[in-house]
C-alpha cells in the first residue's frame, strides 16, 4: 500500500507541475502576441463584439434594378423621335437585353 500511495502522489506532483508550465508559457505567448498586434489579442471578446456588430449592421440598400421592358419602350420612343440612329438604337437594346 505505501508503494501505491507514493506512486499516486508522485504523479499528483508531475501533473501539477506540467499544468502550472502550460499555464505560464501561454500566458507568456499571449502577451508577446498583444505586445505584437496590439489590442487586437489583448481582448478577444472586444474583437468578437465588434465583429458581431459589423456583421448585425444593414447593408446598404443598392439601387432598384431598371425594368427591361421599361427601358425597351424608351429607347424604342427615342429611335422613333430621331434621337437615336439605327446603330445605336441596336446597340443599346443589346446592352439590356445582355444584362
Amino acid at each position: 500500500m505505501p508503494g501505491l500511495l507514493r506512486g499516486v502522489a508522485r504523479t499528483a506532483v508531475v501533473a501539477g507541475t506540467a499544468t502550472a508550465v502550460s499555464n505560464r508559457v501561454s500566458r507568456r505567448q499571449a502577451a508577446r502576441w498583444a505586445e505584437q498586434d496590439g489590442p487586437r489579442y489583448a481582448n478577444p471578446r472586444a474583437d468578437l463584439a465588434a465583429q458581431q456588430q459589423q456583421q448585425a449592421a444593414p447593408a446598404p440598400a443598392s439601387a432598384p434594378a431598371a425594368d427591361p421592358i421599361a427601358q425597351l419602350k424608351e429607347l424604342g420612343e427615342l429611335h422613333k423621335s430621331g434621337v437615336l440612329t439605327d446603330e445605336e438604337f441596336a446597340a443599346q437594346k443589346a446592352r439590356i437585353l445582355g444584362s
